[in-house]
């Protein structure tokens, strides 16, 4: 796409609608071009310029290269649309041989905020706000008020998202959907597929509908034409169809807009999507009115019983340029809605917190202290911890200027994005103490989350109902897990229940010999395959013992227990101490511990032994 960006040419309304901290740094990062901007106000891009990837060995000095026109601004917020899949913090890119992590890209340019997006889902949140002008309608059909919208595009990969309605804006799908299976449609594209697959047994629709795909059948169709084509990319093959009318390449451009149709087809039924099908990406635009005239709507609507259901879908191609500038500038505004448009909905809280009743500051307490519970817990239980009352919780979202709790919960997940860095960072040897103390609180704060998003909480109730119901409680490990061992047997002897730790190998098979009916054996191991364990696992379930397991847990110990407190991070204690696996090995400890005192089977004297857990409320 080309072109100059939208300009005001008033002064005096440029002023007035200018952020007050300064322009927002926005960037849509392809495989292969990275295009910037400065944004002064809504709807203001200015210093426009794209940069080849090539060019650069990483983001930073992709970075660092536009801002060397513009050191004389103090940047303070940022948001960059990158075509890759964003999960956390870390990003690994995958047609380009890139990887960095947000935060320390922050860090790097001195921003207090900056948002990585997926770049279709930046394209699909611009399109609400596009208008005609902005687009190029192919074929017939309207559009449906407040219906589902697909976006797909083809570039160096082949990007789908979509744009959902909702009582609140807009929501976007994070989708991949490039990487489906391709389905040929006639025998030539078959042949194509034919070609395909001598490279790669899964032929997804981006290996095809892309530009590096234009040149796989390219290269195909000049084989099965028996024609000797020289090289050519992406670029040539447009000029050659369009400007020299080469069979070859108007060939390659017809069966490439028909697979694209297809595509498009099977995501508007995938979807629904009444609201329209748009077309991005850098390759159909430059197609300019051929396209209109090329078996892309013919092939949109070829779809049998489902022709009439197609046919009132309108497919559009994107035309404004740098379209990705809107969608990333939308979701940075929306992360940054306050008072002032440039905060935080977590600042706002802080600042507002003065002005509202006593009540009202008692939540807005509980959500600065405590901002994930109140994310995931209903009203009832917020107004309890605040100690309010449930009107007094819509009052303190009414004050912020949001309709009701729903909306609240909303923008307030959004803002809390990326506040806790979910990657692991190797510690490198040059690390100072500062930086590997950071990467070691993170590597096992990442591990924490994704710990308590895996647990298997049937698990662990029949762990917590055999230990509070057991005679006698033996603890087996060796090496680093003894310490996770002592844990355990120090805080369940608390409860008064009888405990013991072996921590010698050839002591387990004599130990649990002696055990029966009613004992609870738990064996720590983090490889769960060590034998002297296994024959005493044997032992005890045959003794009539019952075996809680803490282990990974595909482990042979996992197998033999009855029941497995799974700890799955991957850490080769073969080669390598034991230190997040420990950790997470100790939670499990801690989650029986706190389950015991709950429940309250042992304890002498009344004494509610609740009090023992710092977790609890006494």
């Amino acid at each position: 796409m080309g072109g100059p960006p939208r300009v005001d040419q008033d002064p005096d309304k440029f002023a007035r609608a200018a952020f007050a901290d300064g322009p927002r740094l926005l960037a849509d990062i392809g495989a292969t071009h990275a295009r910037f901007a400065l944004q002064t106000a809504p709807g203001q891009f200015r210093a426009v310029s794209v940069l080849r990837c090539d060019d650069f060995p990483g983001i930073v000095p992709l970075l660092r290269h536009y801002l060397r026109d513009h050191a004389e601004l103090k940047l303070h917020h940022a948001a960059f649309a990158v075509a890759n899949p964003i999960s956390g913090d870390f990003v690994r890119m995958t047609n380009r041989a890139w990887e960095f992590s947000t935060d320390a890209v922050r860090r790097e340019l001195g921003l207090q905020t900056l948002l990585i997006v997926n770049d279709f889902t930046a394209l699909a949140m611009a399109i609400p706000g596009f208008a005609q002008e902005d687009l190029m309608q192919v074929g017939q059909g309207k559009p449906a008020s407040n219906a589902v919208i697909g976006v797909l595009g083809p570039g160096t990969g082949l990007g789908v998202s979509g744009v959902i309605p909702t009582a609140d804006g807009f929501v976007t799908l994070g989708s991949e959907g490039g990487h489906v299976n391709f389905a040929p449609a006639d025998e030539r594209e078959f042949a194509i597929l034919q070609y395909a697959w001598r490279e790669w047994r899964h032929v997804s629709n981006e290996r095809l509908i892309s530009g590096p795909g234009m040149e796989i059948i390219y290269r195909a169709l000049a084989q099965r034409n028996g024609v000797d084509a020289p090289a050519r990319d992406p670029a040539a093959i447009v000029a050659g169809a369009l400007e020299t009318d080469d069979p070859l390449c108007l060939e390659v451009l017809e069966c490439f807009c028909g697979m694209l149709g297809g595509a498009a087809a099977n995501l508007a039924v995938t979807l629904g999507a009444f609201g329209g099908i748009f077309i991005g990406g850098g390759i159909v635009p430059r197609m300019g009115e051929w396209f209109l005239r090329s078996p892309f709507r013919a092939r949109f609507e070829a779809k049998g019983r489902f022709s009439t259901y197609l046919a009132d879908i309108p497919t559009y191609v994107i035309t404004t340029p740098n379209p990705a500038f809107h969608g990333v500038a939308t979701i940075l505004a929306e992360h940054l809605r306050g008072r002032s448009g440039a905060n935080t909905l977590m600042e706002r809280i802080q600042q507002l917190r003065h002005e509202l009743s006593p009540a009202e500051q008692r939540v807005a307490t509980l959500v600065i202290e405590q901002p994930r519970m109140v994310l995931n817990e209903p009203i009832a239980e917020i107004a309890r911890l605040a100690d309010v009352s449930q009107p007094t919780v819509i009052r303190f979202c009414r004050s912020l200027g949001f309709q009701g709790l729903a909306e609240f919960k909303l923008k307030f997940a959004s803002s809390l994005t990326g506040s806790i860095p979910v990657r692991h960072s190797q510690v490198r040897t040059s690390d100072s103490t500062h930086d590997l103390s950071a990467k070691v609180i993170d590597n096992t704060v990442s591990a924490i989350l994704r710990f308590r998003d895996q647990l298997d909480v049937r698990s662990l109730d029949r762990a917590i109902e055999l230990v509070s119901k057991a005679r006698r409680v033996e603890f087996y490990a060796v090496g680093n897990a003894r310490a996770v061992a002592l844990d355990g047997q120090h805080k369940f002897f608390r409860f008064r229940i009888p405990t013991a730790l072996y921590g010698d190998a050839h002591l387990f098979k004599l130990a649990a010999e002696l055990l029966g009916p009613g004992d609870v054996v738990i064996a720590v191991s983090n490889s769960g395959n060590v034998p002297e364990l296994l024959e005493a696992v044997d032992a005890a379930r045959a003794a009539g013992a019952d075996v809680i397991a803490i282990s990974n847990s595909q482990s042979p110990l996992a197998r033999k227990a009855s029941v497995c407190l799974a700890v799955d991070h991957a850490e080769d204690s073969s080669s390598f101490l034991s230190m997040i696996s420990r950790i997470l090995q100790l939670l499990l400890i801690d989650i029986v511990a706190v389950g015991i005192s709950v429940d309250g089977q042992h304890g002498q004297g009344g004494e509610p032994h609740r009090l023992l857990i710092s977790h609890l409320d006494s």
